[in-house]
C-alpha cells in the first residue's frame, strides 16, 4: 500500500465521516420541504385523514432516525448505512401514497394536488433517498476500509 493511502486510511481513525453525515442531513433538508409543501395546502377536507396524520407520525420517527444516523456514520459504523438503506427506500415508497393520490383526486373542479406540486413533492422525496444512498454507500465503503486498515496494523 502506497504512503499516502496509508496515511489517509490512518487519518480516517481520528476524524469523523462528515460526508455522509452531510448527506443524511441533507436527506433530511429534503423530507422537511416535503412536508412543509403537503402540510401547507388545505384543499377542503382531503388531508384531514388517518394517512396524514400517520404523514406525520412518520415524518417525526424518520428525522429523529435520520439524525441518529448522521451522528452514526460520523463514527463509521455499519449498521447506520443499513438503516439509511431502509429509510431511503420508504422515501421511495411514500412517492406512492400522499403524492400519488392527491395528484389523482379531484374535489369539486379542483386538483387536490397540482402538476408543480407533484413534481415538487416527488423530487423532494427522491432526492432525499438519493442523499441516503450515497451516505449509506460512502459510509460502507470507508468503514470498510478502515477496518481493513486497522486489520493491517495488528498484523
Amino acid at each position: 500500500m502506497n504512503d499516502d493511502r496509508s496515511t489517509e486510511l490512518d487519518r480516517m481513525r481520528y476524524t469523523k465521516n462528515t460526508a455522509s453525515s452531510r448527506l443524511a442531513l441533507l436527506a433530511i433538508v429534503f423530507d422537511v420541504l416535503f412536508f412543509i409543501s403537503i402540510y401547507k395546502s388545505d384543499v377542503k377536507t382531503y388531508y384531514y385523514t388517518a394517512t396524514i396524520g400517520g404523514s406525520i407520525i412518520y415524518n417525526l420517527v424518520f428525522l429523529l432516525a435520520v439524525f441518529l444516523c448522521s451522528e452514526g456514520v460520523k463514527k463509521y459504523q455499519t449498521v447506520y448505512s443499513w438503516v439509511m438503506i431502509v429509510l431511503g427506500i420508504l422515501q421511495i415508497a411514500r412517492i406512492f401514497i400522499i403524492p400519488m393520490d392527491a395528484h389523482r383526486t379531484i374535489i369539486g373542479s379542483e386538483p387536490v394536488m397540482g402538476n408543480a406540486q407533484f413534481i415538487f413533492t416527488v423530487a423532494c422525496l427522491a432526492l432525499s433517498a438519493v442523499c441516503l444512498f450515497a451516505g449509506a454507500v460512502i459510509n460502507l465503503k470507508k468503514s470498510r476500509d478502515l477496518s481493513a486498515h486497522l486489520a493491517s496494523l495488528q498484523a
